[in-house]
């Protein structure tokens, strides 16, 4: 009976609900975890480690995965879409092992992967229109999650990020960059998109997690909720001096304070922009160098605004020798690790500044400095590829959606994941300051990496539920 109910089931029913999606979507990202959990491992072989491997931590993974078994199996008798209740199913029961586990930061990075892997499946298979209904409930809870943090988070490292959840430290702040991806796209999806007032519409709804973030203090993602601003304003046709002129501000704030003639030729510039693109030639000329007067002036408030080591990081960037044996030092020695991989490496877990642990926090923002060392420039542009191969993908389902909804949606996503990348490696290398951006799915993060994986999985349910085309 039982060969017989085998030999009668259709195994491409298990693979039909996602047809349409994109196998490299799913693909990249899960190699780039494997890759990161490679190079975290690397980053650790030298550390002090506990022990993980104690006997009641299997007996209870064990347990786990037998009630997630009989949770799965109950909900596929009961209902007919059974492969959403087994991707729930493996991702509520890895969840729960990860409770119990002390593994390794590598080991936890590729379990936290298989997780995020199971939820974009999962939402690759549920559709994302429905996003349209509940936009404003889930920006509210992000915001309220944001502001909780303040209240009652958990502080490191001088700022208030996180909120624990029994073994799990939560940072509302990056699944407040979905939040905000999924509200503007619902916003600018509308016909009246380009205009002024959809304008200030989308300017205001990015202030409010914007200024929560901020506060914390988390200055990178703060930076990247502008990015993803925008990037789907732009998408979404509003004009591209508008866009300039939203952005001169902070270009009068660093230029008014460094070098004056700069800033001159700046707002003339951007008088220009505002004669051409408002729609009053004359007043918007004169607005313009208004806002970047203000902009000039604002430079030193917002400077004052900054935590001390947030200066020391802007100030590092300009001049790393300035403290080498402080605030210099992760930078000093990330280019010294890059540098010294040359073409193709030192080898894995051949790295002397990576095994010697002289890069600080190497397992979370600096990773790609234990790339550039044990992987060398090979390496490094292999992964560069994998970035972009990955970001075409977003942008060819971007233009392939059937609806503007989808549409932005991606753009978010793929303006997100540009940042992130163009910061991070930028701030190893001397390019960027110090900002606490993560490398995507290659850092150690549990928020970070979950957010990724949930983002990428709307985006594969913009490609499953597109309209097929006909000839």
């Amino acid at each position: 009976m039982m060969l017989k109910s085998i030999k009668s089931f259709r195994w491409k029913s298990i693979v039909l609900p996602w047809q349409q999606t994109d196998l490299w979507l799913f693909l990249l990202p899960l190699g780039l975890s494997i890759l990161g959990g490679i190079m975290i491992r690397s980053t650790e072989l030298n550390q002090i480690t506990h022990l993980w491997w104690k006997p009641w931590v299997f007996a209870l993974s064990g347990l786990a995965l037998v009630l997630t078994i009989l949770v799965v199996a109950a909900q596929y008798v009961a209902h007919e879409n059974w492969q959403q209740w087994l991707i729930g199913g493996l991702a509520f029961g890895l969840i729960v092992i990860k409770a119990f586990l002390e593994a390794p930061k590598w080991a936890e990075h590729i379990l936290i992967a298989v997780v995020g892997l199971s939820l974009m499946l999962l939402c690759a298979r549920w559709r994302y229109e429905n996003l349209i209904k509940w936009h404003w409930v889930i920006y509210g809870i992000s915001n309220l999650s944001l502001i909780f943090v303040m209240i009652a988070g958990t502080s490191a490292k001088g700022a208030q990020r996180w909120i624990a959840i029994g073994s799990f430290n939560v940072q509302p702040s990056e699944f407040a960059k979905l939040s905000l991806i999924i509200t503007l796209a619902v916003l600018l999806s509308a016909k009246d998109s380009a205009t002024m007032g959809s304008l200030a519409r989308s300017l205001g709804i990015t202030a409010v997690p914007w200024a929560l973030v901020f506060l914390q203090p988390d200055l990178g993602t703060s930076l990247v909720f502008g990015a993803i601003t925008l990037g789907m304003l732009y998408w979404a046709n509003v004009n591209p001096g508008w866009l300039l002129l939203l952005s001169s501000p902070v270009v009068s704030a660093i230029l008014f304070n460094v070098y004056l003639p700069g800033w001159c030729a700046w707002s003339a510039l951007m008088a220009v922009v505002g004669w051409k693109t408002l729609p009053w030639p004359v007043r918007g000329a004169v607005g313009a160098v208004a806002i970047n007067l203000i902009g000039g002036e604002a430079g030193h408030i917002f400077w004052g605004l900054l935590k001390d080591y947030q200066k020391n990081r802007i100030i590092t960037f300009l001049n790393p020798e300035h403290d080498p044996l402080g605030s210099g030092y992760h930078l000093i020695q990330s280019r010294i690790a890059i540098g010294s991989g040359e073409l193709w490496g030192r080898g894995l877990y051949h790295g002397t500044q990576t095994q010697g642990n002289f890069v600080p926090e190497q397992h979370t923002d600096f990773i790609f400095s234990a790339i550039g060392e044990e992987l060398g420039f090979v390496g490094c542009i292999a992964v560069l590829l994998v970035f972009w191969f990955l970001c075409l993908r977003l942008v060819m389902i971007a233009e392939s959606s059937k609806n503007n909804f989808g549409s932005l949606l991606a753009v978010g996503v793929l303006a997100m994941i540009v940042f992130q990348v163009i910061v991070n490696i930028g701030m190893t290398i001397g390019m960027a300051p110090v900002t606490g951006i993560p490398l995507p799915w290659v850092s150690y993060g549990r928020s970070a990496m979950l957010t990724n994986f949930i983002a990428v999985g709307l985006v594969e349910s913009v490609a499953n539920y597109r309209q097929r085309l006909k000839f």
